[in-house]
């Protein structure tokens, strides 16, 4: 197995519902290591750079407001094959009605918009999303 990183944003809505803390034993208990981690608030600028790709798309600006509503919590996880599992098969799909049973949207998402958590789509996407993040506090790659 390879050992990799990924970053997980625990967003606004299960941050202010109280779910910090059963989504990190979540992750804990399927292997995956805290490597950093950080509460945040993001403003707009930030929000609207980390997600620039969906810029142009009709939810960008609902997707900037949720975002910088309330605080975050970013966490770099490290593990086996930790991108891959995460976004795969832990996280589940956007829409929580429609995530796998025991996933952490089916489980902790209120909807398709305040769905929980963010997950690095790709490798790629992971070392860019936690360089964005985590630049200057140590290797991130």
């Amino acid at each position: 197995m390879a050992i990799d990183r990924t970053l997980c944003i625990v967003k606004p809505d299960a941050v202010a519902a109280g779910n910090t803390g059963n989504i990190l034993a979540f992750l804990e208990g399927k292997g995956a290591r805290f490597r950093a981690m950080k509460l945040v608030q993001l403003n707009r600028a930030q929000a609207e750079g980390f997600y620039a790709e969906h810029k142009g798309r009709g939810f960008f600006g609902e997707l900037i407001e949720f975002m910088t509503s309330g605080p975050c919590l970013l966490v770099m996880l490290e593990g086996d094959n930790v991108q891959h599992d995460y976004r795969n098969v832990w996280m589940g799909q956007t829409d929580p009605a429609q995530a796998a049973e025991g996933t952490l949207r089916k489980r902790f998402a209120e909807s398709k918009g305040k769905n929980a958590v963010h997950g690095s789509d790709s490798p790629e996407a992971a070392a860019r999303e936690l360089a964005y993040f985590f630049s200057g506090c140590f290797d991130v790659v």
